[in-house]
């Protein structure tokens, strides 16, 4: 399978900073919140001097937002959402061991992290590209949506959309479950230093894999993605 930003996402966002992960063997029967916890601390130090709003991650994504004319503060993006909640309710939703873990490193990082099942993805290709308007996305609840012409979402093979207004919110059906063992991890950033954080995070997310699943077996592999060099391919 393949994973890309469309030409089209970085010609118009030039400073995004991307990078994915494929693993295997991610079963759920695992215990990540030690350190889940230790990542959710490092995000809960940084929202004691200020709110996520002032953060330059979340204003940068804030600031993409507005121009593909989507109100970034009705519409937030994933990170932003968490450290929201972080702030609010002192604590973050446990789901799946990974999902947990790669949300608290969304909260230390500031920056949204994708976790979909790869199994529920229709393959060769995943793409992050404007909507044609025919896709159809699938909220948590059940219920089916179409994104609007020009809305940016993560694309596959039969017309599925996998997000709703690019790092905003993921689709229920390729959300990870009980049932999930490959996933592809995406991490995306807008801010200045972002090319630098985004490997940084790649690189935690394969060590944390390998500490908790690698004795079970789990496989990674990862690449940052750039204009010249857009493409992952995974899972031969």
């Amino acid at each position: 399978m393949r994973f890309r930003h469309a030409d089209t996402i970085w010609a118009r966002f030039p400073e995004l900073a991307s990078g994915a992960l494929y693993a295997t063997g991610v079963g759920p029967g695992v215990d990540t919140g030690p350190r889940a916890a230790e990542y959710t601390a490092r995000a809960r130090s940084r929202l004691a001097g200020t709110t996520e709003g002032e953060f330059p991650e979340v204003l940068a994504w804030r600031r993409a937002f507005s121009r593909l004319g989507v109100k970034p503060t009705q519409y937030r993006c994933a990170s932003e959402s968490l450290l929201r909640r972080l702030r609010k309710e002192g604590a973050l939703p446990r789901i799946h061991p990974l999902v947990d873990l790669c949300n608290a490193l969304s909260v230390a990082y500031a920056i949204p992290v994708a976790v979909l099942d790869v199994d529920r993805i229709a393959g060769p290709l995943l793409e992050v590209r404007p909507a044609g308007g025919d896709e159809t996305y699938t909220a948590f609840g059940g219920g089916v949506e179409r994104p609007a012409p020009g809305e940016v979402t993560f694309v596959d093979s039969a017309g599925r959309a996998h997000a709703r207004r690019w790092t905003h919110r993921q689709s229920g059906h390729s959300s990870v479950g009980e049932q999930t063992r490959r996933v592809l991890v995406v991490a995306e950033a807008m801010h200045d230093g972002g090319a630098e954080i985004v490997p940084e995070l790649l690189k935690t997310v394969e060590e944390e894999v390998a500490a908790h699943w690698g004795a079970v077996g789990a496989v990674t592999e990862s690449a940052v993605l750039t204009r010249p060099a857009p493409d992952f391919t995974f899972g031969g």
